[in-house]
């Protein structure tokens, strides 16, 4: 065995109300049969990450005790949240949802993977070493490096995803939200490489210039005054009838809704007073804005928001596919897949003040890097 003892990351939520983020050291079990060894060496701090690593903790009230190499991080959580995380009170919890490393040691049926880059999903990535089944493993070609697979799983998945479900419920066209991160500058691509019509839309002028560099034609501005004609634009010219909003809250998604009825109605025959007979979704992925998501119904009666997640997308989509689609992540992993961090970190530097205050605004081309 290569490792007798690993230390990872936890998250604990208390019933008194507290979080609680520490270094512990756990033992790193021998692997069985058909499972693997890795030795993580590069995990991203995912947006998807932030929900179980802090969660709805006030960052505010963050206070660091202990030394730099053991600290331990503790915040308040509002009183009113507890019930919805009543699952998991008072449980140390151990964090990350993916990252890549190299096998180092291996159960029988396993032995091949040994000197491997792997990538994998499943949890407590945020680990020095992890012991996961060999068929969750994503072997990487030659010479690609542990950080370049370490985004391999969540947004390369989820971007090939939005497609695969565009194309399942007979739509022809995506919009996307929050459109110049790392998620969506990989859908940008999908997209071109794919044929797939694409409205994007963003809230700053940078974002659009990143969009613009990577050839995204159809870029709307939220912040800018003509918004509502930008994308009725967009959506008029690619024929876009679904959407996935990583922001949530607010009006976006009604706004994104209003905008397919008026593209729709542009070339109706004739009046209805139901509206277009054009079926329009907006799933929503992600919640950048926490605030309630308000719907003004202006958008005719055939619509339908709802919620978006990919681990029971991929368990529909059937093995087959699946392999196809992670296959095709691996042999594009530093194209269209390649993932770009700000900074890199220890798994102590992640417990510090300055990291969690900057990690935890999700800003877009802040991407952080882990490597334990």
């Amino acid at each position: 065995m290569t490792a007798q003892q690993s230390r990872q990351i936890r998250s604990t939520i208390t019933a008194e109300g507290k979080l609680r983020l520490n270094l512990e050291t756990t033992s790193v079990p021998e692997p069985k049969a058909n499972e693997v060894v890795i030795r993580v060496q590069a995990t991203p701090i995912n947006p998807s990450d932030l929900g179980l690593l802090i969660g709805p903790a006030d960052v505010s009230s963050l206070q660091v005790s202990g030394s730099a190499d053991d600290p331990v991080v503790t915040m308040d959580v509002p009183k009113a949240m507890l019930p919805a995380l009543a699952a998991r009170l008072d449980e140390s919890m151990p964090v990350g949802n993916e990252g890549a490393g190299e096998v180092v040691a291996a159960g029988s049926g396993a032995e091949h993977l040994i000197g491997k880059i792997v990538g994998i999903a499943g949890g407590a990535m945020y680990s020095e070493y992890v012991v996961k089944p060999a068929a969750a493993c994503l072997v990487m070609n030659s010479g690609t490096t542990a950080e370049q697979a370490a985004s391999c799983f969540v947004n390369p998945l989820t971007s090939l995803s939005m497609v695969e479900t565009m194309r399942k419920e007979g739509h022809t066209g995506l919009v996307h939200t929050a459109a110049a991160s790392n998620l969506g500058q990989m859908l940008v691509k999908i997209c071109q490489a794919d044929n797939v019509p694409l409205v994007t839309i963003v809230r700053k002028a940078e974002q659009v210039k990143i969009l613009k560099d990577l050839g995204a034609e159809h870029i709307c501005n939220s912040s800018d005054d003509d918004f509502m004609e930008q994308l009725v634009k967009a959506l008029s010219a690619t024929g876009a009838t679904l959407a996935f909003d990583a922001i949530g809250g607010g009006e976006l998604a009604s706004q994104i809704l209003a905008g397919m009825e008026t593209a729709a109605n542009l070339n109706a025959k004739e009046y209805s007073r139901y509206g277009s007979s054009v079926h329009k979704q907006v799933y929503i992925y992600g919640g950048l804005d926490r605030s309630p998501t308000v719907l003004k119904r202006s958008y005719g009666m055939i619509w339908s928001v709802g919620g978006w997640l990919l681990t029971p997308f991929l368990q529909g989509l059937g093995q087959e596919k699946v392999q196809q689609l992670r296959q095709r992540v691996v042999d594009e992993i530093d194209t269209t897949f390649a993932s770009h961090y700000d900074k890199r970190l220890s798994m102590a530097e992640v417990l510090s003040e300055d990291a969690i205050k900057a990690y935890s605004k999700q800003a877009t081309g802040e991407k952080y890097l882990i490597t334990p």
